[in-house]
C-alpha cells in the first residue's frame, strides 16, 4: 500500500528540491560514469603490463623446463611445474605444497594457456597473485603444466588508491555542483516566490497591483511575469466592467421594479373597482414586459456565442426584410453581400440599427449592403443631425444616450447589443457622423464612408464565397 504513494510524496517536495535532487541523481550517474571509465582504462593498462611480464616469464620457463634443463625464471617471480595428478613436481621456494589451480583449470591448461587470479581486491589479502598456466613437455619427467605467478600487490594498491581517490572527487565535486545548483535555482525561483507573494496580496482584494518584473532580463520567469501582469490587468479591467454593468443594470432594472412596487401599493391603500383594478394590472403587465425586455437586453449583451461554423447570411435578403417593416426606409444593394455569421442575430443588429434611426435621425433611411474585398457590408444611413463628435466614441457603451435623446424613449443599450453581436461574430462596426468615426471590434482594410448630414452605421462581416449558400 505504501509503494504508489512515494510519487505522490516526491511530488509534494518543493520544486526547489525536486530540481536539486533531479541534478544531484543525474550528476552522480554522470561522475560514476566517468569514474568508472577512468577506472577500467587504468586496470587495464596495470593488466597489460603484468600479462605482459608473465607471459615472458612462462616463456622463459617452459623453455628450461621442455630442453631438460632446471627451471629458469627472473627473480621475483614464482612458479609450480604440476603432473597429471595436479602434485606439485617442482616449485619456487614461496609456492611449495598445494598447487595454484583447480582441477578444472589444470585440464584446461594441458592443451592451451589459463590466466587466472587468486586473492580479491577488496578486502586487503596477503596472497595475492596473477597466475598464467602453460603446458609443458620435457623429455624427462612428469610435469606436463608449468604455471607462473606474480604478484598484484602493487597493481592493486594502485587501483585501491585510485578508487578512493575518484571516491573523494566525485563526492566533493557533487556536493560542489550540488550547491551551485541550489543556489541557481533558488535565483531563478526567487521571482516566482515574489510572484506568488504579490499574487496572494491581489487574491485577498488589493487592487491597481502588479507583479515587479525585472525590465534588464527577458528569460523565461520575466516573459511568465510580464504575461501575468497582462492578464491581471485584463482581469481587472474585466472585474471593472462588471461592477460598472452591475450598477448600470441595477440602476436601470430599478425603474420598472419601482413603479411596479407603486402600482400595487396604490391599488392596495383602498377599495378599488373592478376597471380601476384591470387599468392597474395593465399597467403592471406594461411595466412587467419592459422589464422582461430590458433582462431580455441585458443578457444579449453580456453573453454572445460565436457564429456556427460554416453559416451565412444574405445581408441584402434582410435588407430588404427589414426595410419593408419600417416607414420611410429603403434598401439598396450595390453588390451581392453574403458573409459568415448567425441570421437571427444578425435580425436583431438590423432591427436595432434601424430603431436608433428611426429614434435619434431623420428620414428617409436608407440600407445599403455590398462587398469590399474580404468584408460583406450592411450600411444604415440617416438624414439627421448626426452624432455629436464627443459622444461618438461612447455611443456603443451600456446605458449611454446622448443628451439630446434622453427625451425619447429608449434604454441605451441598442448599439451595445450591436456591438456585442458583430464583435463575436468577428465583424466590425464603424460609427461615422459629422466628419469623425469610430470602429469596433476586427479592423477590415476598407475606408470609412463620412456623410455631409446625419449619421452612418456601418456593419463588416467576414464574406463568404459566392458558392456558399446563405442559410
Amino acid at each position: 500500500m505504501a509503494e504508489p504513494q512515494r510519487p505522490y510524496r516526491w511530488r509534494r517536495l518543493p520544486l526547489r528540491v525536486r530540481l536539486v535532487a533531479g541534478f544531484a541523481i543525474a550528476m552522480l550517474i554522470v561522475l560514476t560514469g566517468a569514474g568508472g571509465f577512468v577506472y577500467l582504462r587504468v586496470r587495464y593498462a596495470l593488466d597489460l603490463r603484468l600479462n605482459e611480464d608473465l607471459i615472458a616469464q612462462a616463456g622463459q620457463l617452459t623453455s628450461s623446463v621442455n630442453s631438460g634443463g632446471p627451471p629458469a625464471v627472473t627473480t621475483g617471480t614464482e612458479y609450480q611445474l604440476l603432473d597429471a595428478a595436479n602434485q606439485v613436481v617442482a616449485a619456487s621456494t614461496g609456492l611449495n605444497g598445494t598447487s595454484l589451480l583447480s582441477s578444472g583449470q589444470l585440464a584446461t591448461a594441458r592443451t592451451t594457456a589459463v590466466r587466472t587470479d587468486r586473492g580479491p581486491l577488496f578486502p586487503i589479502h596477503a596472497d595475492t597473485l596473477r597466475l598464467y598456466a602453460i603446458p609443458v613437455h620435457p623429455v624427462s619427467g612428469s610435469a606436463t603444466v608449468a604455471v607462473v605467478a606474480l604478484r598484484r600487490d602493487q597493481r592493486d594498491e594502485a587501483l585501491r588508491e585510485l578508487i578512493g581517490q575518484l571516491a573523494l572527487a566525485n563526492l566533493a565535486a557533487l556536493a560542489i555542483a550540488s550547491m551551485v545548483s541550489y543556489r541557481l535555482t533558488r535565483a531563478a525561483l526567487a521571482p516566482v516566490e515574489r510572484y506568488r507573494t504579490e499574487a496572494t496580496r491581489i487574491a485577498g482584494g488589493a487592487t491597481g497591483l502588479r507583479l515587479a518584473v525585472p525590465q534588464r532580463t527577458d528569460d523565461e520567469i520575466t516573459r511568465l511575469g510580464n504575461t501575468l501582469n497582462q492578464m491581471l490587468a485584463a482581469l481587472e479591467t474585466a472585474l471593472d466592467r462588471e461592477r460598472q454593468f452591475v450598477h448600470d443594470a441595477s440602476h436601470e432594472l430599478r425603474t420598472p421594479l419601482t413603479l411596479i412596487s407603486t402600482e400595487i401599493e396604490l391599488a392596495l391603500r383602498r377599495p378599488r373597482s373592478t376597471a380601476e383594478l384591470e387599468e392597474t394590472l395593465r399597467n403592471v403587465a406594461g411595466d412587467a414586459d419592459r422589464l422582461r425586455e430590458l433582462a431580455d437586453t441585458l443578457l444579449t449583451v453580456g453573453v454572445q456565442p460565436p457564429p456556427a461554423p460554416g453559416d451565412t447570411v444574405d445581408l441584402g435578403a434582410l435588407a430588404v426584410d427589414a426595410a419593408a417593416r419600417y416607414p420611410n426606409t429603403h434598401a439598396e444593394q450595390h453588390a451581392p453581400a453574403v458573409a459568415f455569421g448567425d441570421a437571427t442575430r444578425l435580425q436583431q443588429v438590423v432591427t436595432n440599427l434601424l430603431d436608433n434611426a428611426t429614434r435619434h435621425g431623420t428620414p428617409p433611411i436608407t440600407i445599403t449592403t455590398g462587398r469590399h474585398s474580404d468584408a460583406a457590408y450592411l450600411r444604415v444611413h440617416d438624414h439627421g443631425p448626426g452624432m455629436d463628435p464627443g459622444f461618438l466614441a461612447h455611443a456603443t457603451a451600456r446605458f449611454t444616450r446622448a443628451d439630446t435623446a434622453r427625451s425619447t424613449p429608449g434604454t441605451g443599450l441598442g448599439l451595445a447589443v450591436v456591438e456585442a453581436i458583430i464583435t463575436a461574430q468577428h465583424g466590425e462596426l464603424r460609427l461615422c457622423a459629422n466628419g469623425t468615426h469610430h470602429r469596433v471590434g476586427t479592423h477590415f482594410p476598407t475606408g470609412c464612408d463620412h456623410p455631409d448630414n446625419g449619421t452612418t452605421i456601418t456593419v463588416l462581416l467576414p464574406a463568404a464565397t459566392a458558392s456558399e449558400p446563405a442559410r
